[in-house]
């Protein structure tokens, strides 16, 4: 399929140059553009009874993901033939996948972490995860990197290759409307629990194959691929997410540490299931052999995505 060749330029860029600042301080980034947006329709609509919100939110869902996808078709049309259409489709997918940044931030946990700086690490891992970590140990701290490393890695990295390698710039970038509008309006809270319900259902179902696709990934990388999968069949069901419990199940499994568990919310507790309970207590280490089966697991996608590639022109 040509369409896995121009995820594979979008993924090769990423790799290399990551989303730069000097390019970010003069055009922004395709996600804060639709964050803008959803941000507006969010302020002007999300009022009144639970079922205005609702409405107005199905709205603004539609909107995003409808337009996204519209000016995905519009960009595939114009796209030349051959080679050429390849390396500016992968160019323009470029920003939609984040191999490198995701990777950037979980190593900066690991490297303050390791050295014993607490304060730093907590400060790192604060910046990607939403529980309260103002008083978490060595332990929590790794495992809330380790949790953030596996489910961010289904919906930055494998969704959008996915959906992008099954309908190119459309499918890639309506995915990618659908990630942003979760993340910003798909919360279970007063605010956003009636404005957000579409955004969130939609994200669970365009995460369904992936999540799961990257648990396999990760059993498959990890040393231990018969235990993983079967720790992560069995486990990921009980997670609060139906989707996130995959790929942290396997990650879990394959580096014999227990994940998820119970977590504090600002001021609320909630006694989530440990996922593979027998295992041990993550570490600074178990941290760094995250971010290695991390590593494992982006090579493989790529070799994948250049056998999809080749097989297409052979």
């Amino acid at each position: 399929m040509e369409f896995a060749l121009v995820m594979l330029v979008a993924c090769g860029l990423d790799l290399l140059l990551g989303w730069p600042d000097w390019l970010f301080a003069r055009i922004g980034h395709p996600v804060t553009w639709a964050g803008r947006c959803i941000s507006a329709l969010e302020r002007a609509w999300n009022a009144g009874t639970r079922q205005n919100r609702l409405v107005f939110g199905a709205t603004t869902a539609l909107l995003l993901v409808g337009g996204s996808l519209v000016a995905g078709v519009g960009l595939h049309i114009l796209l030349p033939k051959g080679w050429p259409g390849v390396v500016l489709g992968g160019v323009l997918a470029w920003p939609l996948v984040a191999l490198r940044s995701m990777h950037s931030h979980v190593q900066a946990v690991e490297v303050p972490l390791a050295r014993g700086d607490l304060p730093a690490a907590r400060h790192a891992v604060s910046m990607i995860v939403g529980r309260d970590v103002s008083q978490a140990d060595d332990a929590a701290i790794s495992r809330a990197a380790l949790e953030s490393l596996a489910e961010n890695s289904a919906d930055g990295i494998v969704a959008p290759v996915f959906w992008g390698v099954v309908a190119g710039l459309p499918g890639i970038m309506a995915y990618k409307a659908i990630n942003t509008l979760d993340s910003m309006i798909g919360h279970r809270n007063e605010r956003y629990e009636a404005f957000g319900k579409v955004a969130a259902r939609l994200d669970d179902l365009a995460n369904l194959v992936p999540a799961r696709l990257t648990g396999v990934f990760f059993a498959l990388v990890g040393g231990r691929p018969m235990r993983a999968l079967r720790i992560m069949w069995r486990d990921a069901p009980a997670h609060r997410s139906p989707n996130a419990g995959w790929p942290e199940a396997a990650m879990a499994a394959s580096l014999g540490v227990r994940l998820s568990g119970p977590r504090q919310y600002g001021d609320t507790f909630t006694p989530e299931p440990w996922l593979n309970a027998d295992g041990a207590e993550a570490t600074p280490a178990s941290l760094t052999r995250g971010l290695a089966i991390y590593g494992r697991m982006l090579g493989g996608l790529l070799v994948a995505l250049a056998a999809i590639g080749g097989l297409a022109h052979a």
